[in-house]
């Protein structure tokens, strides 16, 4: 069984003091305390000693001290008497004329008056009256006799020559091919890409423009051959400011072709495009060579007859040529740039 607790002990004595530990580390540092509170301004210096006049005695300038404090305004004057009136001043010269008002409106005939009294004589003749007013325009007369012909004029100057007119929608006998070589790498984007070097043109390319203006109505075949170096390559073939075709190399090196038959109206206008200058790794060198080509396959059919007229020229767009992506150059402008002309 257990027992009950027993009485508290008594307190032991102090213990002898124990050795003194080890230095413990250095503590972290403490926050910055609080700015203290601005001190009192210090009591003002013992006035300096009097100054020693100098041997030439002569005064000089002392430097410009600081301005002062500007005082507080001081209190608005009272008001001056009136002075004495002046002399009249002379007579101003006559205004302008005012323009001449609207005329009124026409007033409502008077009521008649009371029938007179007729105690008639014979009078003597009055003066003759004043001219009355011009009475309303009459009735138009019937038409008169034709006059007699008159004698013939001299004869006219001879008018300046017309525009030679256009060749209708189908002429077999006309022939349009070409092919074109890069003679500058990287070409500037944004615009049509220059192939100057030319192999072959039947008179339907610009090597000045990079633009195919189509001679014709008629079916057309066209292919670029490009060779890629130290960039990707996005390139298109567009008809009137429209990608036909998009293609992308995303090698640094390398070839890329594409080819496609499109049906044109006379003065369209086909054109190769780069997208931008990231994109831009169409080459030339004196080993690799970058061509564009087309060629028209067949007319079409002579079974209407149109009024011959000159290919219009056709100006760049106002922002700029366009990747075709929802800008201005998805939508045809006014004038297609000037292109090569029929042969």
């Amino acid at each position: 069984m257990v027992g009950e607790k027993g009485d508290e002990g008594q307190k032991g004595d102090r213990g002898l003091p124990g050795f003194v530990g080890p230095k413990g580390g250095r503590g972290f540092k403490g926050d910055k305390g609080e700015p203290g509170l601005e001190g009192r301004s210090g009591d003002e210096g013992p006035k300096g000693d009097d100054g020693v006049c100098p041997d030439a005695c002569e005064s000089s300038q002392g430097p410009l001290g600081p301005p002062g404090v500007p005082g507080p305004a001081g209190p608005r004057g009272l008001a001056g008497t009136p002075g004495v009136t002046g002399p009249k001043g002379l007579k101003g010269d006559m205004g302008d004329l005012g323009r001449t008002g609207p005329p009124g409106s026409v007033g409502r005939k008077g009521e008649a008056g009371p029938q007179g009294e007729c105690n008639c004589t014979d009078g003597v003749d009055g003066g003759l009256g004043q001219k009355g007013d011009q009475g309303d325009q009459g009735d138009q007369g019937q038409m008169g006799l034709a006059g007699q012909i008159g004698p013939q004029g001299d004869k006219g100057d001879m008018g300046h020559m017309g525009m030679i007119g256009r060749p209708g929608p189908c002429m077999p006998s006309i022939q349009s091919a070409f092919a074109a070589g890069l003679t500058s790498s990287y070409p500037p984007p944004n615009a049509p890409v220059v192939f100057s070097q030319v192999l072959y043109n039947r008179g339907s390319y610009d090597p000045g423009t990079g633009l195919f203006t189509a001679p014709i109505n008629g079916t057309y075949v066209f292919s670029y051959h490009l060779t890629v170096h130290q960039r990707v390559l996005k390139v298109g073939l567009f008809h009137n400011f429209v990608p036909i075709v998009k293609t992308t190399y995303p090698k640094v090196s390398g070839t890329t072709s594409h080819s496609v038959v499109l049906h044109l109206a006379r003065g369209d206008r086909v054109w190769i495009q780069v997208k931008d200058q990231i994109t831009n790794g169409m080459y030339a060198g004196s080993e690799s060579s970058s061509t564009f080509s087309g060629f028209l396959l067949h007319p079409d059919t002579c079974d209407m007859a149109f009024l011959r007229a000159p290919i219009p020229l056709m100006s760049s767009p106002e922002g700029g040529f366009n990747w075709g992506d929802g800008g201005s150059g998805t939508t045809e402008p006014p004038t297609p740039p000037a292109g090569g002309g029929s042969d």
